[in-house]
């Protein structure tokens, strides 16, 4: 796999520079991410976000290393930082040659006066600790450099709005020890052979321009804790380490031993990968090879008294945590078709130890206490990540072990979670909505921006892609009783059922399906890519007609570039951009974003109704282009719906890569092909 490399010409362009980030993560929910140019734009910027109750708590220690090359008097400085007064000082960015990503490295290189100079970053495995490298050319002189360590102890969230105390920084062995507070876990730096000097100022006024961009304060403070001086001579290295354990990386060994320790993990990955899919591994383009890689960052630990060597996969970095919904949609990709099949059983089990009442969590609060349900389809994906897995591994065991969960959850469904949540006896389908008398407050499915406390697309009712979902747990279901020879007649009874009321959702004069049934207003003919996974979901409940239908009415107007429009550009609702504070982000989220997981459905279900396998995957190329505009090495959230289509949301997006991954590997197994025959009639009115 070639490194994915960004050249001079763009990094010496700070506007260009700060618009691409990178990500390290540790397994545990911890990351350190920042722009390729070394400006923070962003609270989530920092180079130690240490989970402090793993997978959340998350925590930010270390922000950034501010770096000084040359001889005392004659230093180069090579970091960025941006004021609040809008100055730019240092401009390091410019001194720039490269940054690339080796496996999942970030890897920047300075050139200063015939000198080069590497850095590079990582973090432990396991724990919350990262590494910086830095490496002098073979080709220059011996120089000095000079590293000050700027820190801070706040949430993920938060920000430094003013200095808070004075903090506590002692000497510790081959470095520092940095306390912010007496209630605080203390901060250790650590530097083999350098000098250390104890700081003691806070840097005040860095601007964070990307924040006052989404509507926040743009101001943070940050204290300068110490600095650390290497005399270097050609091809030496010097590695500066963070954590919250003391004498995490000591000594001349571990240090040498640290980054081949990060390169096996890497390695590991993708020979579970070539074992579980040879064929595939060999044919794959380079994307895939970056994206099977960039699914690691998503699986993290999760114990619970259930599940102590538990696992749970993160819905996206920097910002998101764990999603029921998000988890189970992106598994498939993620663990299953990676060949961590042991991840994928592990998570399987976490999530479904904590469906309650036919529902599984939304979203773990970040500061721990009771995780939020509101939604149903996190529970239905959940029948469709078990069908993906068990197609792989043949595991009857752990088949037979969730069975009753989803039987469980099927069953809530059914009779009604709530008396307004759950089964229409009149059709078979699905209907979501408040409870009676309440107003119709809550997001019920994916589509869950809220502007005021209100959903800005409700979708109460039937929405069509969760009865898509509804059908497919009802026929896996039918497949997986018989599977465990168990009575499996009502489950395909109610699959054909829901079968034939599915037909109600066919919109003749759009040619196309409606988005909602049975809504406060009647059906919602809005036209949005929900419709999309009655096809692209291994079972369809549509004719063949329709299918077509169905995928040329999305492709026309939904489809752009790295994704799907979650809204038609000719609805008086359309909104292309989705930009500006919370209320803009969210009122455009699903009323015209394009949002990168859609594509890969778009690609199955065109495979479904053309059977053309190269046609199918050259619908997913344009991913392969989005792993360089946004988070570098991983798939944006969503894009702007009009053009020129800017990334949007977090960085790296567990379902857009799990959805991206399980696409690609479906397709490449399928037949190259089929044999061409005769298009399907047009439906008549009487059948429409």
């Amino acid at each position: 796999m070639s490194d994915l490399t960004l050249g001079r010409d763009g990094l010496g362009d700070l506007a260009t520079a700060i618009h691409r980030e990178w990500l390290v993560t540790n397994g545990i929910g911890g990351f350190a991410s920042g722009t390729v140019s070394g400006a923070l734009t962003l609270r989530y910027h920092g180079l130690l976000f240490a989970a402090l109750a793993p997978p959340l708590a998350r925590t930010l220690l270390l922000a950034k290393l501010v770096e000084r090359l040359g001889p005392e008097g004659d230093r180069t400085e090579l970091s960025t930082d941006l004021w609040g007064s809008g100055a730019v000082s240092p401009q390091g960015h410019r001194h720039l040659l490269s940054f690339r990503l080796e496996g999942a490295i970030p890897v920047w290189t300075w050139a200063v006066a015939g000198t080069r100079l590497e850095k590079r970053v990582w973090m432990e495995h396991g724990e919350n600790t990262t590494c910086i490298e830095y490496a002098l050319g073979d080709d220059g002189n011996p120089t000095t450099l000079s590293v000050r360590a700027l820190v801070d102890h706040r949430d993920l969230h938060a920000l430094t709005p003013a200095p808070q105390g004075t903090p506590t920084v002692t000497r510790a062995p081959h470095g520092l020890c940095v306390r912010m507070d007496e209630a605080a876990p203390p901060l250790w730096l650590a530097a083999e052979g350098a000098e250390a000097h104890p700081g003691g100022d806070w840097w005040r006024d860095f601007a964070l321009p990307a924040e006052r961009e989404r509507g926040y304060d743009g101001l943070t403070h940050l204290f300068m804790a110490g600095e650390f001086i290497f005399r270097l001579a050609p091809g030496e290295r010097a590695l500066i380490v963070a954590s919250t354990r003391p004498g995490a990386i000591a000594g001349p060994l571990a240090t040498a031993a640290a980054r081949p320790r990060r390169v096996a993990h890497e390695r590991m990955l993708l020979d579970a990968w070539r074992r579980a899919r040879p064929a595939a591994a060999l044919a794959a383009p380079s994307w895939v090879k970056r994206l099977v890689l960039a699914a690691d960052a998503f699986v993290v630990e999760r114990a619970s008294p259930g599940q102590p060597n538990g696992r749970t996969l993160l819905a996206g970095y920097p910002w998101l945590t764990e999603a029921g919904r998000d988890a189970m949609a992106a598994l498939p990709g993620l663990a299953v078709a990676t060949g961590r099949h042991d991840i994928a059983r592990a998570v399987l089990r976490t999530w479904a130890l904590a469906a309650d009442r036919g529902q599984l969590p939304d979203r773990f609060p970040e500061a721990g206490g009771r995780p939020e349900t509101h939604a149903l389809d996190g529970s239905l994906w959940l029948f469709q990540a078990v069908r993906a897995f068990h197609a792989a591994t043949g595991d009857d065991a752990l088949l037979a072990e969730l069975f009753p969960t989803l039987e469980d959850i099927g069953a809530w469904i059914e009779r009604g979670v709530t008396p307004r949540l759950g089964v229409d006896p009149r059709d078979g389908l699905v209907r979501l909505g408040a409870d009676a008398g309440a107003p119709l407050s809550r997001p019920l499915t994916w589509m869950d921006a809220c502007v005021g406390g209100l959903p800005v697309t409700p979708r109460h009712g039937k929405p069509v892609e969760v009865n898509a979902l509804w059908y497919n747990a009802l026929t896996a279901m039918t497949r997986f009783a018989r599977r465990l020879r168990r009575p499996y007649e009502a489950y395909a009874e109610m699959a054909r059922r829901v079968r034939h009321g599915f037909g109600r959702y066919w919109d003749a004069e759009a040619g196309a399906l409606h988005d909602v049934l049975d809504g406060p207003r009647g059906a919602d003919s809005a036209l949005r890519p929900n419709q999309l996974l009655a096809l692209s979901l291994p079972d369809s409940p549509l004719p063949a007609a329709r299918r077509r239908a169905v995928l040329e009415a999305c492709t026309a107007h939904l489809l752009v570039p790295g994704g799907l429009r979650s809204l038609a550009p000719d609805d008086p609702r359309y909104r292309g951009r989705g930009g500006g504070g919370e209320g803009e982000r969210a009122a455009a989220a699903h009323q015209g974003t394009a949002w990168v997981w859609l594509l890969p459905h778009l690609a199955l279900a065109h495979h479904r109704v053309h059977h053309d396998r190269a046609a199918a995957l050259a619908l997913l190329e344009p991913l392969g282009a989005l792993l360089e505009r946004h988070g570098v090495g991983a798939l944006p959230e969503c894009l702007d719906g009009s053009p020129p289509h800017a990334p949007r949301g977090a960085i790296a997006h567990a379902w857009a890569v799990g959805e991206a991954l399980h696409a690609w590997h479906a397709l490449a197994a399928a037949p190259a092909r089929r044999a061409a025959r005769a298009a399907p009639r047009a439906l008549s009115a009487v059948e429409a």
